[in-house]
């Protein structure tokens, strides 16, 4: 049996993309045959020999687009994460980065038609409920996928691909805020559970006995620190709303630290079990939202300048977070109101998250399934 797809960059990550129509309707029927396209096997194998997987959990993503049933929209996206050796998916989070080529495949596919100088769409994203709207570059309707855009943790540069979320604040979670306080101590952590698209929980590296600085390979080898964001995930998930996670690839993990190379803080995201080279583009703006919270850890590592302490109502853009390729810019636009007194709690309204990405297709054909 064989699948027409096409396999695109999105962002800092890569993934299979395929039409809705193509796939079964049945959603247990559809995953067995995504898990046979990307790992060859239904068992799980982390190689993903017989698929067409990159054995990472940034190459073993799937994008499925149909036009939107949503009258406000333009397409329908909905996220697949393979879960790299395991044999099984999840759909409880979407992915950002592969957000990005989404209109590339709408465009290719003739399910939207490319107009001049850009093309926008809105995005309805399934999984979480949150729009999207994605700008791309189409100079006399051809994508355009030469540029001086430069993602950090991507290989040279490309055409600028503008992603607006409009709509996620608290979509899996139910609010920005889930727990209802901007901090919680969670197995003796002091944790910030925040929800701007992606679930994360944020802790400072310090309060784990780390600096903030360590590489990947370091974090993965500490058996004894894994175990404790595990403990902490368990506890938090049930907190977010999110109920028993165990099985779950959602709520993620975000250690923070001050910022060494010019951003506003640093990062090394667990996603969950493994280290990220980068940060996703959800979790970064979650993580850039939580920057603005001035009850969140967050907040402590902003710079004097930057701190939102007074009473009015403000808004910021271009928040940059680090993380182990480089760093990430946020454009954030919001209201900010702050009561009287230390203690008291802000309220804040996010109005628009806006971030910059690239993306280029590789290959399209057709994947052979062995069933």
């Amino acid at each position: 049996m064989k699948i027409p797809f096409y396999q695109i960059r999105g962002g800092s990550s890569k993934g299979l993309f395929f039409k809705a129509e193509d796939l079964p309707k049945d959603e247990q029927e559809r995953n067995k045959m995504l898990l046979l396209a990307m790992e060859g096997t239904t068992e799980g194998d982390a190689r993903q020999i017989d698929g067409l997987g990159g054995a990472t959990s940034l190459t073993s993503k799937v994008a499925i687009i149909s036009r939107s049933q949503n009258p406000d929209c333009d397409l329908d996206y909905d996220f697949v994460q393979v879960v790299v050796g395991k044999g099984k998916v999840s759909t409880t989070q979407t992915c950002g980065n592969i957000l990005a080529g989404i209109v590339h495949f709408a465009i290719e596919t003739g399910i939207i038609e490319a107009k001049s100088p850009t093309t926008s769409a809105k995005i309805n994203i399934l999984n979480t409920g949150g729009i999207c709207e994605v700008v791309v570059q189409t100079p006399n309707g051809i994508i355009e996928t030469k540029g001086d855009t430069k993602v950090d943790g991507v290989p040279g540069s490309s055409a600028p691909i503008i992603c607006n979320y409009l709509d996620t604040v608290g979509s899996t979670c139910g609010a920005l805020l889930p727990t209802g306080n901007a901090v919680n101590v969670i197995e003796s952590i002091e944790t910030t559970c925040i929800d701007n698209g992606m679930p994360i929980v944020i802790m400072r590296a310090s309060d784990l006995g780390l600096i903030g600085n360590e590489s990947k390979e370091i974090l993965e080898g500490n058996i004894q620190l894994k175990q404790k964001i595990e403990a902490i995930r368990l506890k938090a998930g049930q907190l977010m709303n999110l109920g028993d996670v165990k099985d779950q690839s959602i709520p993620k993990m975000c250690l923070v630290s001050p910022p060494e190379s010019g951003g506003i803080i640093n990062t090394r995201m667990f996603i969950p079990h493994v280290v990220h080279e980068a940060i996703g583009v959800l979790a970064a703006v979650s993580v850039a939202t939580a920057c603005i919270i001035p009850e969140s850890i967050c907040n402590e590592f902003i710079k004097d300048d930057l701190r939102f302490t007074n009473k009015n109502t403000e808004t910021h853009s271009a928040l940059s977070i680090e993380h182990p390729s480089g760093e990430f810019t946020v454009n954030l636009e919001y209201e900010l109101s702050i009561s009287d007194g230390l203690t008291s709690k802000s309220n804040i309204k996010i109005l628009k998250s806006g971030v910059i990405r690239t993306a280029r297709i590789l290959s399209r054909g057709e994947v052979y399934l062995p069933i």
